[in-house]
């Protein structure tokens, strides 16, 4: 079973969900793919149970 993260762009609002695999550790710069907005990718995780997978991976 593959584990997903939710994000949730601040300034948009956009919502999508990806494999932490295929993102950057949170402390990394991260770019909505809606709006372009530059913030840490910890700032894009919806929930406190997807930081964690963010940060587990």
């Amino acid at each position: 079973m593959e584990t997903y993260v939710r994000l949730l762009c601040p300034e948009c609002g956009k919502s999508w969900q990806d494999s932490p695999k295929e993102l950057p550790s949170p402390a990394r710069t991260f770019h909505c793919p809606g709006c372009h907005a530059s913030r840490p990718l910890s700032e894009f995780a919806r929930t406190e149970h997807d930081l964690q997978n963010l940060k587990q991976f």
